[in-house]
């Protein structure tokens, strides 16, 4: 297993978590239970990402496209996640986790919606780690509602257009206040963003992995980390620079 320095590690981790279902078909297995093993895969990934100190974690949990699946399927994800919640308080009280949310909860189911929001102010104190769960998330219609909120501010007179700047918007975005995701984690060996954090990941560096996310724990988690702290991050600038500058 890889072992990544602890002084290099990214101030915000980004995880796309795919595979549950292919995992469960290879094992003649019904794709709920391949829901069921990847939520054993998050329990690992966030506490290994609170152990060595990175300070937001954030997983792409249900996508807007994701009503689309069977209502079964849909209906158990948020068992699980309902279940997840109530489980996981207590470690989340006890290691200072503030869990937090990116998308539109409010179109959630009333039971799930509800527990979540109890989880939040129950957590909302701890300061050691952001436990960002992505639920009902679109990177489209998070910039469109961006940019609905600017556009209303300069109609009441709140700001003027010439003052609406990358700034500004990112004040606007779910993740208002946060770092941009130095690293982006995307599992079951995919190769596409699927509309997540849009306008959040210009320069995050991307880690595409091929294995599915209910077997991808700690030991895999290492290897993305190392693999991360061997890159050299430019933002537009070249080698040269960065030696001078750091």
């Amino acid at each position: 297993m890889a072992t990544p320095t602890l002084t290099k590690l990214p101030r915000h981790l980004a995880i796309i978590m795919d595979g549950n279902g292919r995992w469960a078909q290879e094992r003649n297995l019904s794709r709920i239970e391949g829901h069921r093993a990847g939520a054993e895969s998050v329990r690992t990934i966030v506490r290994c990402c609170r152990r060595i100190g990175i300070p937001i974690l954030t997983l792409y949990a249900f996508s807007k496209e994701n009503w689309q699946r069977p209502k079964r399927e849909v209906n158990a994800l948020w068992r699980l996640l309902a279940r997840y919640l109530q489980s996981e308080l207590n470690e989340m009280l006890g290691n200072g986790i503030r869990l937090n949310t990116l998308g539109d909860i409010n179109e959630l189911p009333s039971s799930v919606g509800d527990l979540l929001y109890k989880t939040m102010a129950k957590t909302s104190g701890n300061r050691e780690m952001i436990l960002n769960l992505a639920l009902n998330y679109s990177g489209r219609s998070e910039i469109v509602r961006a940019a609905r909120h600017l556009a209303e501010a300069c109609v009441a007179g709140a700001m003027r257009p010439e003052d609406v700047d990358e700034a500004a918007f990112a004040r606007h975005l779910f993740t208002a206040g946060m770092a941009d995701p130095d690293l982006l984690i995307r599992t079951s060996g995919e190769e596409r963003i699927s509309n997540f954090l849009l306008w959040q990941i210009a320069y995050t560096e991307l880690y595409l992995s091929p294995v599915y996310w209910p077997d991808f724990r700690e030991p895999q988690l290492m290897e993305a980390l190392a693999d991360y702290q061997r890159r050299e991050r430019r933002f537009g600038k070249i080698s040269e620079q960065l030696v001078k500058e750091a």
